[in-house]
């Protein structure tokens, strides 16, 4: 199935040099048509489509995809939309930020699958250090996975400029003990969405993380 038209990438691209209440509101049908209906028919599909993977998953598109209006209250940039629609598939959905899960974005650019740990608390990120700190082999042989480098090339995330004393030698030998979160992308051009098999494509890229996201995800659950 064909989710998105040319349309939907031009209107994308348009909202960049067009980032006004006036342009959207004249452009708002086009947005209904072409960006906001077909996502959330493309989202709903692939949380179907990730069923067998993932039993418990039972959310709708509307707790997976985020608005595109943007929160401008605390923002230098007060422009009031985001220039790409996007979604989060977790148990929770956009309630849900800590739980390994897939992230999709779609702009006038590219088309991104993310996978990983994002926002993690204080312990969280204890006990996913613990268990990398644990399991340092496995750790490495599945960050380095030929597969894994091949689509999603490393991991990535904000660090701390100082660890806790007892991840401090490890961390000579594994760097990423540094990191605050530990996720994934890979993006592709974003003519990708005007052919049929997006939904095929997504998950079996999306799956090639997955025996590093299961790690991740025992990790989090200490």
């Amino acid at each position: 199935m064909i989710y998105f038209t040319e349309d939907t990438l031009a209107f994308l691209n348009e909202l960049k040099a067009n980032n006004n209440r006036d342009w959207f509101n004249a452009n708002k049908k086009r947005y209904e048509q072409h960006v906001k209906n077909p996502y959330q028919k493309f989202i709903g599909d692939l949380i179907d489509a990730l069923g067998p993977q993932y039993p418990a998953l039972a959310i709708t598109p509307k707790d997976a995809i985020f608005r595109i209006y943007r929160d401008v209250r605390f923002s230098k940039d007060k422009s009031p939309y985001k220039t790409k629609v996007s979604a989060i598939i977790t148990p929770g959905g956009r309630k849900d930020m800590t739980s390994v899960g897939l992230y999709n974005e779609l702009s006038g650019d590219d088309f991104r699958i993310y996978s990983g740990l994002y926002q993690l608390d204080a312990t969280q990120l204890k006990n996913v250090r613990t268990h990398i700190s644990y399991n340092m082999e496995e750790f490495q042989s599945l960050i380095t996975d030929k597969k894994f480098v091949k689509v999603f090339g490393e991991v990535r995330g904000e660090k701390n400029k100082r660890i806790s004393k007892e991840f401090q030698e490890d961390a000579e030998t594994q760097p990423l003990l540094f990191n605050k979160s530990f996720y994934y992308f890979t993006s592709f051009k974003p003519d990708i969405v005007l052919k049929n098999g997006l939904i095929d494509k997504t998950i079996d890229t999306f799956l090639v993380a997955k025996p590093l996201s299961q790690f991740l995800k025992e990790g989090l659950e200490g």
